[in-house]
């Protein structure tokens, strides 16, 4: 049976993206999210933990990570990766999330923060986000819902067949 990596983080930047342009010309980007819990201790005082993440963007969401800064609320999709090296003759290994998507929310504040880049809207057939390259467009936020309904009734009418 196959497994799953999968990761999904909504949190805010701890630090000012780390961006590098690779010999091939490749954009990388390394920042770190955090994300924090709330909860009840044996004492039943309020507590908060919080986690750093280390999260890692190639190519066009490097790009995009460009535009964030410390502070800044990011929702982010991806997968668990360990890397080693060697250092001193001694072997370390990291564990970081490698993002397939970047998606910028709300700024703190702000309910309609997005960096200026568009949104991706995500196609419900093609499983991929679709981002609009338009520079004179706005992005307004999907409000459609798409309705999936069954006909049960047995009508075999070729005109309920046309793709259109």
């Amino acid at each position: 049976m196959a497994g799953v990596n999968k990761v999904i983080l909504l949190g805010n930047l701890g630090q000012d993206p780390e961006i590098r342009t690779l010999e091939n010309g490749t954009k990388v980007s390394t920042i770190s999210i955090a994300t924090s819990e709330n909860f009840k201790d044996q004492s039943g005082e309020w507590q908060e933990r919080t986690e750093w993440h280390r999260v890692v963007l190639w190519r066009w969401n490097a790009e995009k990570a460009e535009k964030l800064k410390k502070g800044d609320k990011v929702y982010i999709e991806g997968k668990l990766s360990t890397r080693s090296w060697e250092q001193d003759g001694v072997k370390k290994y990291v564990t970081e999330v490698v993002a397939n998507d970047l998606q910028f929310t709300a700024k703190m504040g702000d309910g309609n923060y997005n960096g200026g880049v568009p949104m991706p809207t995500q196609d419900p057939y093609a499983g991929t986000a679709n981002t609009s390259t338009s520079s004179n467009t706005t992005t307004q936020p999907a409000t459609e819902k798409t309705e999936v309904s069954a006909d049960l009734s047995g009508s075999n009418n070729p005109e309920d067949d046309l793709p259109f």
